[in-house]
């Protein structure tokens, strides 16, 4: 009798398996990582509006710049000018699927501005003031 070498096909199944179970789980994980480090893109982008917001309150006689007249507001980008100085600060969705979007009040003294997570609900910065 001569004994043969190699593996046989079940054998051979049985680690192919193995490996797409291990393939599957980190493509997984990777697509899960991608998403929370968009979504802190996004948590960060909307912590520097806030602090625009506050800078340019208190270097423009203790008022908020117009919002309404601002780029943003149902588009995926956000575009804010500080009238005391003319400082702009721009941000954008990094998958520019998502939406900001800005609440002012009648006189214009408070605000909000949110965008929905890819990883939760939504995030939202308000006034400090």
């Amino acid at each position: 009798m001569q004994k043969t070498r190699g593996f046989t096909l079940l054998e051979i199944l049985v680690v192919i398996g193995i490996i797409a179970v291990l393939i599957g789980m980190g493509v997984a994980s990777f697509s899960t990582a991608q998403k929370k480090a968009r979504d802190a893109k996004r948590k960060a982008d909307l912590q520097a509006v806030q602090k625009f917001m506050e800078q340019c309150y208190s270097i423009n006689s203790y008022q908020y710049p117009d919002l309404t007249s601002m780029v943003g507001n149902g588009t995926p980008s956000l575009t804010i000018t500080c009238p005391a100085d003319s400082t702009t600060i721009a941000v954008a969705d990094p998958t520019l699927t998502k939406v900001y979007t800005v609440t002012i009040s009648v006189s214009g003294a408070d605000y909000s501005v949110s965008l929905p997570l890819e990883l939760g609900s939504s995030y939202t910065v308000t006034q400090q003031q």
